[in-house]
This record gives C-alpha cells, sequence and structure tokens, in this order.
C-alpha cells in the first residue's frame, strides 16, 4: 500500500518517498528524508532519490564549496520559502547534464566574488525557472567587473527552458555559447552587462529589465546566426519590454 509520501513499511510506518525527498541544513542528523525527518545536505538526498524525483530545499542556508553535477534524468531541485545556497568557494555549483533537469524557486548567491557562473547547462529539456540568482555587490563600471554569471550553456544545451527568474548584480545573467538553443522568456535582468548570444539560438521574449540598467540588455556577438529570431531587431526589441541590443554580427 502506498501512502501520501511513500510505501508503509513492515512496522507500519510511512517510509520516505524516494521520487518526493526533503533536505533541511538545520535537520537533525542521520534524516531519511521525509519532511519530518530531512536529509541536512544536498549530497545525502542525491544518493538516493529516483529519477524523475523531486527534491524540496527547505529553508535555510546551505553553503556550496564543491561542484555538484546533476545527472539524474527528470529531477526537480525546488526551493522553498527562505531557503538560500551561499557559493563559498570558486566552483560552479551546479552542472545539470541528465536531461529534462528543473531548477525551480531556488535562490542562489556568494559570500565573495568568483569568476564563475552559477549554473552550467548540457543535455536536451533542462529548465532554470521561478529562481533568483544574484552576486555579492561589483563598484566601478561594469566592464571592470569579475566575470560571474548566472548561468553559462555548453554546446550541447538544446530545447533550455529559462523562465520567470530574476538575474541582477552579476558580470552577465547569462553567456549563450555556439550551438545551445533554448527559449528566455518573462524573465527580469539588472545591473548586469547583459545577455551575451555567442552563435546560439534562443528565442528572448517578454523579459524585462530593471535599475540599475544594463551596459546593454541583449548582445549578439558575430558569427550569430541572422535571421530567425533575432531579426527583425525592432521587433526583438519590441517584444522584450524596449531592450537595448547590441547587434555584433
Amino acid at each position: 500500500m502506498t501512502g501520501p509520501t511513500g510505501p508503509t513499511g513492515p512496522t507500519g510506518t510511512v517510509e520516505p518517498n524516494p521520487y518526493n525527498l526533503f533536505v533541511q541544513s538545520s535537520a537533525a542528523p542521520n534524516g531519511d528524508g521525509s519532511q519530518e525527518n530531512s536529509f541536512q545536505t544536498l549530497e545525502e538526498v542525491l544518493a538516493v532519490v529516483e529519477p524523475n524525483g523531486i527534491i524540496n530545499v527547505l529553508s535555510g542556508t546551505y553553503p556550496i564549496t564543491e561542484q555538484t553535477t546533476l545527472d539524474i534524468p527528470g529531477l526537480t531541485i525546488k526551493g522553498r520559502a527562505g531557503s538560500l545556497f551561499v557559493l563559498e568557494a570558486p566552483v560552479v555549483p551546479f552542472v545539470l547534464t541528465g536531461g529534462n533537469i528543473t531548477i525551480d524557486g531556488v535562490t542562489m548567491t556568494g559570500d565573495v566574488l568568483y569568476p564563475v557562473e552559477f549554473i552550467q547547462v548540457a543535455g536536451d529539456g533542462n529548465q532554470i525557472i521561478n529562481s533568483q540568482i544574484y552576486g555579492p555587490d561589483q563598484s566601478g563600471d561594469s566592464s571592470t567587473w569579475v566575470v560571474n554569471r548566472g548561468f553559462v550553456t555548453q554546446s550541447n544545451a538544446t530545447n533550455l527552458l529559462v523562465r520567470e527568474n530574476i538575474f541582477h548584480t552579476l558580470r552577465q545573467p547569462a553567456y549563450l555559447n555556439p550551438n545551445s538553443t533554448g527559449t528566455i522568456m518573462n524573465n527580469v535582468v539588472y545591473n548586469t552587462r547583459g545577455y551575451v548570444v555567442d552563435q546560439a539560438t534562443f528565442l528572448f521574449f517578454r523579459n524585462s529589465w530593471g535599475i540599475p540598467e544594463n551596459a546593454v540588455d541583449i548582445a549578439l556577438l558575430a558569427g550569430t546566426t541572422t535571421g530567425v529570431p533575432y531579426d527583425l531587431i525592432l521587433e526583438l526589441e519590441t517584444n522584450n519590454s524596449n531592450a537595448t541590443i547590441s547587434d555584433q554580427r
């Protein structure tokens, strides 16, 4: 018999559901991943979660000192209210390689400035949604800032969806590498040097820009395709809240 959180064990207790697990930094040691007895660390829950499972990150601060490769197909990391990942070493916190992986509702920042991206994306069908990624404040002209980024695509990243996030106080919200593809929509970006499109093919739609303004909102580097989805430039600007576009093609 299966209950709302997992199967019933031989003693009649409800066992943790490996498709819906919980982690909380303030939890007691030796948790089992249930909401009542959460794991303490992301590493613990990643060791037992099943493909297409959900990891619920409950309120608390989660220091990041090592890179975590997310290679479990269909995995969702769901940030709950009050949860915060803090980068404390010059590593890429999350590398998405498993396909159809979702980062949802996560808040990420750094304790000091590191020249790395917060998320690196490879594979097909991944999503970054409803999240907030920002760096520590940097002074001076943004062209001199440490090169930290919200996310970076590998060349084999396809059908990436980036939707309803906030990226701010970063050198760039994203660097989109050659041959990567996807959709970037309904995001808010401010206090950056803008998205960098380097021979990638992404649909930008209904994005908006806050204050302090970005140096530019979208930069199309040399070699990036002409035609759809970037031309006409006026349409691209209009469809993205009058975006400022640097067309270097």
